[in-house]
């Protein structure tokens, strides 16, 4: 059973790492990179303060801090030394067939994708918080796009991502709710939910 699933996992690795084009390689390099998102994070943060207030823009920048620290520790010092599971750019099996950008491959190893823990677990945070159903929309295809850009890039199975996505979806639901609950445990009362009653 295992091993089937193995065997379909790097089957569909290598078809979607075979779809690539020259132009395409420095656009996914940059949707990969973590410092490109730089400016959608600000203006995230400049969009709830403008429209919360900075009581609100300080919880939710605690909860980001908390997302980020559960999702990368869980994800890269806990799951991925445990299974141990090589990079498709390292696998000796598969190597010469790998798609990779300017010979990046990074070393330690594949499962779970740090990206897709970190990027859901932030997109169903932030999307949660701001309730609106476009928000989810938007931040789901965020995240499914940097989750591609893995696989284009030769550094992830399908695998990796799909168990870190729901890894960071779950991380991301749970503390969410303790974020609202931390709040209404304080104030009596929930920021975004008073503010959008206005």
């Amino acid at each position: 059973m295992c091993e089937s699933i193995e065997s379909l996992d790097r089957s569909l690795f290598l078809f979607l790492n075979g779809i690539h084009t020259d132009w395409m390689d420095p656009i996914m390099q940059s949707i990969s990179s973590k410092t490109f998102w730089i400016p959608l994070y600000l203006l995230i943060f400049f969009f709830i303060q403008r429209k919360f207030g900075w009581k609100n823009l300080g919880w939710f920048a605690l909860g980001v801090a908390l997302v980020i620290l559960f999702c990368d520790q869980i994800s890269s010092t806990i799951l991925k030394p445990y299974f141990g599971r090589y990079r498709p750019c390292n696998n000796l099996d598969i190597k010469a067939l790998v798609h990779t950008v300017n010979g990046g491959c990074g070393s330690g190893y594949s499962f779970v994708s740090g990206h897709a823990t970190n990027f859901f677990g932030l997109s169903i945070f932030a999307a949660r918080f701001f309730k609106h159903t476009y928000a989810h929309v938007l931040f789901f295809c965020w995240a499914t796009t940097i989750a591609y850009s893995r696989i284009y890039l030769g550094l992830h199975y399908p695998a990796d991502l799909f168990c870190g996505a729901c890894l960071g979806f779950c991380l991301g639901t749970g503390l969410y709710l303790l974020n609202r609950w931390a709040v209404l445990k304080t104030d009596g009362k929930y920021g975004l939910d008073e503010s959008r009653k206005r």
